[in-house]
């Protein structure tokens, strides 16, 4: 999808705030180590938001960024996980296991689903510098979920 086809301002905002999401969650994949292999990979089945290798896994990631809980007393990053429905989490192993039949260095790796959550801090030393630059807190959580393909 293009920025372009989106007409609506708050749609315009959305999009490019989950770019940069996703910018974040690549960033962080590299520090720990990961190779990108993909970002945005779409097939007929799904799609997946990052696509990295680290050693014999490969990591199917869904990146979800929040600026606070959905409720009164929830955490952004709790909101940011329960965003991810079961039907998304479907799609997003279907597309993996298509993304690693296709290529053959990773056909034999174990395929892994994780999850990173780009939330905005609220409070503390960084929040202004991070609302002011328009980044968040990164936080991976690897095998975030399981999915039944049967």
């Amino acid at each position: 999808m293009s920025i372009d086809k989106l007409k609506n301002p708050i749609r315009q905002r959305a999009y490019l705030s989950g770019r940069r999401a996703e910018r974040i969650a690549c960033w962080l994949l590299r520090l720990k180590g990961y190779r990108i292999l993909a970002v945005n990979w779409r097939c007929p089945v799904g799609e997946v938001d990052i696509l990295a290798r680290r050693g014999r896994v490969l990591a199917a990631v869904e990146v979800k960024r929040r600026a606070g809980g959905l409720v009164a007393g929830e955490a952004a990053q709790d909101a940011a996980l329960f965003a991810i429905s079961p039907h998304q989490q479907a799609r997003v192993a279907r597309a993996a296991e298509v993304f690693a039949a296709r290529r053959a260095d990773c056909r034999d790796l174990e395929l892994r689903l994780d999850a990173i959550t780009v939330t905005q801090p609220t409070s503390g030393l960084w929040s202004g510098l991070a609302r002011m630059l328009q980044w968040g807190w990164p936080r991976h959580f690897p095998a975030a979920w399981q999915a039944d393909l049967r």
